[in-house]
C-alpha cells in the first residue's frame, strides 16, 4: 500500500508538471460535481462500499475492494475523508482528459486544492483519478 501511494504522489506530480499549459477551461458538465460531491457525502458517513461506486472501473480494479479504497483515502487524503468545506473551481480539458479541481478546507482550516480527472460512463461520471496539488510558493 505504502509503494502505491508513493507511485501516485510521483504519477501526481508529473501529471500536474504538464498542467501549465495545453489545457482549456471548458463549461460545467451535467454529473461531475454531483459525482464528487455524492462521494464526499459517503465518506462523511464512512459509507466506502457507496464512495467506491463513484470511482471508474479503474480505479475500482487497481484497488479491488470498498475496503482498501477507503483505506486509501483515510491514509492519502484526510482532507477528502473529513472535509470542512468544499468548492467547486473550474473545469479543464488537458490532452483530451477532464480535470475537476476542487478546494478543499479541511477542519483544522487549511486550504488543500485537488484535481478530480473525470470519466464517462454508461453509469455516468466516474471519478478515475485525484491529485493533490501543491501549494503555491508563498514568499515576502
Amino acid at each position: 500500500m505504502q509503494r502505491r501511494l508513493h507511485f501516485l504522489a510521483i504519477l501526481s506530480g508529473a501529471v500536474w508538471a504538464f498542467t501549465a499549459y495545453a489545457q482549456e477551461v471548458v463549461a460545467p458538465k451535467p454529473g461531475i460535481e454531483a459525482t464528487i460531491d455524492a462521494q464526499i457525502g459517503a465518506f462523511l458517513e464512512d459509507d466506502f462500499a457507496r464512495a467506491f461506486t463513484f470511482a471508474s472501473p479503474g480505479i475500482q480494479g487497481m484497488f479491488g475492494s470498498a475496503e482498501r479504497f477507503g483505506q486509501m483515502v483515510r491514509q492519502g487524503y484526510p482532507m477528502v475523508w473529513r472535509p470542512g468545506e468544499v468548492e467547486f473551481l473550474e473545469l479543464r480539458n488537458f490532452r483530451g482528459a477532464l480535470w475537476q479541481r476542487v478546494q478543499i478546507r479541511d477542519q483544522a482550516g487549511r486550504v488543500h486544492v485537488l484535481d478530480y480527472q473525470m470519466i464517462e460512463t454508461g453509469e455516468g461520471w466516474r471519478i478515475n483519478g485525484v491529485q493533490l496539488l501543491p501549494e503555491p510558493d508563498v514568499s515576502a
